[in-house]
């Protein structure tokens, strides 16, 4: 974490499936962007993710409900850098892209606890470290494990929120949000069974995902048959 401090704000990223995108994501960025006094927080669709099977919705449609989601609040901004990348969304190469793009400037990678504790399975995770901090949610009242690898590096790198505009990375600071219990996948449950997703995502979100029948039980159908995780 050596360096000089920056003059550019940091930037924070937030990747996802976004399967549908709900308000928990974007509330959930909303508040880590002003809490940790982020320039803007980037909203990174996966084309496809290493992690997990592929997304029920196709990108397209993935990405037009982010972008309707996202509207025009500012401080959210929509990357569809892996989109168009293709192939596995590894995040390595989408931080080591934007490190190129921008040398000076912070780069924060928001994680959900879950993620975090599972770091150490992601392609080439450590060189993650040099290329942003990270910016981890935890669960409500459960403390972050400081067992094996990835305790190990929470212990030596656990900062404080000055320490995100540090241009060279490699801080990890813990951000408690407002927590909703919101899920993509109850979200495409409902609609499966013939519910409204109302109030769970935004209106624009809802008018695009059921007119695309994709969430139907007609989709849900043909992507379990294709092994697809729903």
């Amino acid at each position: 974490m050596s360096g000089q401090g920056s003059t550019a704000a940091p930037i924070g990223l937030m990747g996802g499936t976004f399967d549908p995108v709900h308000f928990g994501h974007l509330r959930a960025a909303l508040e880590v962007r002003a809490a940790c006094e982020l320039g803007e927080m980037r909203l990174l669709p996966a084309a496809t993710p290493p992690h997990r099977t592929a997304p029920l919705a196709p990108a397209s449609l993935r990405l037009a409900m982010l972008r309707s989601a996202v509207g025009d609040a500012a401080a959210l901004v929509v990357d569809d850098r892996e989109l168009r990348r293709g192939g596995p969304s590894y995040t390595v190469d989408t931080l080591a892209g934007l490190r190129h793009e921008l040398p000076h400037t912070p780069l924060c990678l928001v994680l959900g606890a879950d993620a975090f504790l599972g770091l150490d399975r992601w392609h080439r995770w450590q060189e993650i470290f040099s290329l942003a901090h990270l910016i981890v949610i935890p669960r409500p009242g459960t403390p972050l494990a400081l067992n094996g690898p990835v305790g190990e590096e929470l212990r030596q790198r656990r900062s404080s929120r000055a320490a995100l505009r540090n241009p060279a990375g490699g801080a990890i600071v813990e951000q408690a949000i407002t927590p909703l219990g919101i899920s993509a996948s109850a979200i495409r449950a409902l609609v499966a069974s013939g519910g409204d997703p109302r109030y769970l995502v935004p209106d624009p979100v809802r008018e695009l995902l059921l007119a695309s029948g994709c969430y139907g039980k007609a989709g849900q159908q043909a992507a379990t048959a294709a092994g697809t995780e729903v």
